[in-house]
């Protein structure tokens, strides 16, 4: 379908275009750029490139189908650069993995391969009936690999949104602003095509937006937290949060939830989970899983001692695990024998 109305046409292409300047700077013009940053340069380029096609062929009478093959092309690589832009920024690695090349590398041939053998214009009906649904499909793969990825982040952004960081909410949103954009594409295959271009260059005009309007957004494109051992915690401070902390697991006994994330307790505490993360590992010594594994450890020795009627599985939940197997392994690891045997040592 063609349009002809200019002010879409520019709102569209200005979109299309300001997305095809950032990932420029991104590659080519920043000066030691982080890995992250390389691969947000490369979404934005390959997003360019499949929106770009869109908006081309949607207003003008264009028969050129050589590019509609780049823009599927395109499309197939955007849900991977995606997923390991978002792995890059919470890992913060500084070099690209081998795993990862050879994970670029082979859906690279796949789509070259394709791309050689059955090229757009003498296959017109296996790409838009066929191969688009696998390219899609991979593209919505891996946007919910990138929002597993993002759990927690996401968890904290919506129950807690003052405390979530701007480099983190940052992550989310562009995260969020793939599926829009997926979403829109799949209905533009059925309905309009008008749905896909608009979405994109909303998108991007609500990045832009949020960026502009932070007054940290230096840190979405640096590394980030600066090291704590910069920063260590007094003495003082430390025995404060410490008996802060121990309150918190008596009184509220905040281990029981299963589901316990190092975020939501740094929360409780008012404190980052930079800070707490700090606090755990120089100043008590223990990982946040140990630490909290411990005190579901404690009450379960409790409860195997008070309540003689309780199965053990049901101490297990009731202390916070989430399977008996796990619960066992813990267990044995803190104490040095599993909770059956504790308990028949206890009541002999």
């Amino acid at each position: 379908m063609v349009f002809d109305n200019s002010y879409i046409f520019f709102f569209c292409a200005l979109g299309v275009f300001n997305c095809l300047l950032v990932s420029i700077y991104f590659l080519l013009l920043q000066k030691k750029p982080l890995l992250k940053n390389r691969l947000f340069g490369l979404l934005t380029l390959l997003l360019s490139i499949r929106v770009g096609k869109t908006v081309y062929m949607s207003f003008e009478n264009s028969s050129y189908l050589s590019l509609a093959q780049v823009g599927l092309s395109a499309c197939f690589l955007i849900g991977i650069s995606l997923y390991y832009y978002v792995r890059a920024d919470l890992e913060k690695r500084e070099a690209i993995p081998k795993s990862w090349l050879v994970h670029f590398g082979a859906l690279f041939f796949i789509i070259l391969l394709v791309g050689l053998t059955w090229p757009y214009p003498m296959h017109v009906e296996f790409w838009n009936t066929y191969f688009v649904w696998f390219i899609y499909f991979t593209w919505g793969i891996y946007i919910l690999a990138s929002g597993y990825e993002l759990r927690e982040q996401l968890h904290m952004l919506i129950r807690y949104p003052r405390k979530s960081s701007t480099g983190h909410t940052w992550l989310v949103l562009v995260a969020l602003g793939n599926l829009l954009l997926f979403t829109s594409y799949l209905v533009g295959y059925f309905w309009l095509y008008l749905v896909e271009m608009l979405t994109f260059s909303v998108v991007i005009y609500a990045l832009i937006f949020y960026y502009l309007s932070r007054s940290d957004r230096d840190s979405i494109f640096q590394d980030r937290p600066e090291k704590y051992a910069r920063k260590r915690i007094s003495a003082v401070e430390a025995q404060h949060l410490r008996e802060h902390l121990e309150r918190l697991m008596k009184n509220e006994q905040l281990y029981k939830n299963p589901d316990l994330k190092l975020e939501e307790l740094s929360a409780s505490l008012n404190i980052s989970h930079h800070k707490l993360s700090q606090l755990l590992n120089d100043n008590i010594g223990e990982s946040f899983r140990n630490y909290i594994n411990r005190h579901r450890v404690e009450n379960a020795i409790r409860l195997l001692q008070e309540k003689e009627l309780f199965t053990v599985e049901a101490i297990a939940y009731e202390s916070g695990f989430t399977s008996k197997s796990g619960f066992y392994t813990t267990f044995k690891k803190v104490t040095g024998t599993t909770p059956a045997n504790f308990r028949k040592q206890f009541n002999t």
